[in-house]
């Protein structure tokens, strides 16, 4: 039978927000969760995305170039809509060690802003995606995932940290997940005043 990603990665997912407050928010019922084909097989670039289905405050429409766009819709494998996209590359995720998996993964959903709303979280300053420090904000998702292994997690939802991509394919003949297209904003008619 084929390794599921997706199911795998979403029961991860669920008990990191289980499990850590400071992720508690998260409803991840509204985060589509899948991954895309890394483009070439090296270990750096891209190892997840989060792409937010919302503008600033939850919005579904915003201003780019004055202009106004609206957000795409996404609707996960269940029917849902969702207000987050979280991509892994495969199987350059899977060239990496343990716990800079789980870093990754933490990393990705420290993103979601507090509010659940579509939107990411905001720190002050230029840089509102990570903060004055990307490798802040990176040490502050170790820290995250630390905690939560130092809780005892199932030792099944190890599997998608620990395995090796080639182990998944020996084991289970193919890894399958959903697939979602890259999701592009809609402009909508007439451009601002001013």
């Amino acid at each position: 039978m084929p390794f599921d990603f997706t199911a795998a990665m979403e029961r991860l997912c669920r008990d990191l927000c289980a499990r850590i407050d400071e992720l508690s928010h998260i409803d991840m019922s509204r985060v589509a969760v899948g991954y895309r084909q890394a483009r070439r097989r090296v270990t750096h670039g891209l190892q997840a995305s989060l792409t937010p289905l919302r503008f600033e405050g939850g919005a579904e429409w915003g201003m780019i170039r004055r202009r106004r766009y609206a957000c795409p819709r996404v609707v996960d494998r269940y029917g849902r809509e969702c207000l987050y996209l979280l991509n892994f590359y495969l199987p350059r995720f899977f060239d990496h060690p343990f716990e800079e998996r789980l870093t990754t993964v933490v990393h990705e959903l420290w993103h979601i802003g507090p509010q659940m709303d579509g939107d990411l979280r905001r720190h002050e300053g230029r840089c509102y995606a990570h903060g004055p420090s990307q490798k802040g904000f990176d040490e502050q998702a170790a820290r995250l995932g630390r905690r939560w292994l130092a809780g005892d997690p199932p030792p099944d939802l190890l599997t998608v940290l620990e395995a090796s991509f080639a182990d998944l394919l020996a084991e289970h003949g193919a890894v399958v997940g959903s697939r979602f297209a890259t999701p592009k904003m809609a402009p909508l008619s007439g451009r601002a005043a001013g």
